[in-house]
């Protein structure tokens, strides 16, 4: 592992909303390792959670959970740009960057009968375990991250997981 700053996303191990108080709802796991220092480029912290589960879980989510996927900041200037997606929730998540058509917005997409949205386009994802680059998924309290070189253009950053993104693990990230 590398050194760096261990993953929390706010004192006490609790997801904050950005600016300071938790998201109601949602109970968060304890972090359980340590992110690379990303000081050579911009950084995104993506929170990945689901509200109402206390232990970790297994199997495909049902439709109807609530999940959340937050990115800070929204909106970056272009360039290379790492993504460090923390899992505080309870199941297995991932990041998936993939680019929004022209005049299209986040939410979108329509799930295939697999419960996932097509990748075709992606610029890049996080889902090894504690690691960079794609795997077999983020588990509770871990993080994973990647780094890309984006364009200006606009973005969807999204968990494809059954179900995941219909459960509204989805976000736009403007690229300026």
């Amino acid at each position: 592992m590398m050194g760096g700053p261990r993953v929390v996303s706010s004192p006490g191990g609790g997801m904050m909303n950005g600016l300071g108080s938790a998201m109601p709802g949602y109970h968060y796991s304890t972090s359980t390792c340590t992110a690379p220092s990303l000081t050579a480029t911009t950084v995104v912290r993506v929170v990945l959670a689901d509200m109402g589960v206390r232990t970790m879980m297994g199997g495909t989510a049902p439709m109807g959970v609530h999940m959340m996927l937050r990115s800070m900041p929204s909106s970056i200037a272009r360039g290379k740009i790492t993504f460090l997606a923390l899992n505080r929730g309870w199941r297995t998540h991932e990041l998936v960057i993939l680019p929004l058509a022209s005049g299209a917005v986040a939410g979108q997409r329509v799930p295939g009968t697999d419960g996932k949205v097509t990748e075709t386009g992606s610029l890049g994802e996080a889902s090894t375990p504690c690691g960079a680059g794609p795997g077999s998924g983020i588990p509770a309290g871990s993080a994973a991250w990647v780094t890309v070189t984006l364009p200006a253009g606009h973005y969807e950053l999204v968990c494809n997981l059954p179900n995941h993104y219909a459960d509204g693990m989805h976000q736009e990230l403007d690229v300026a």
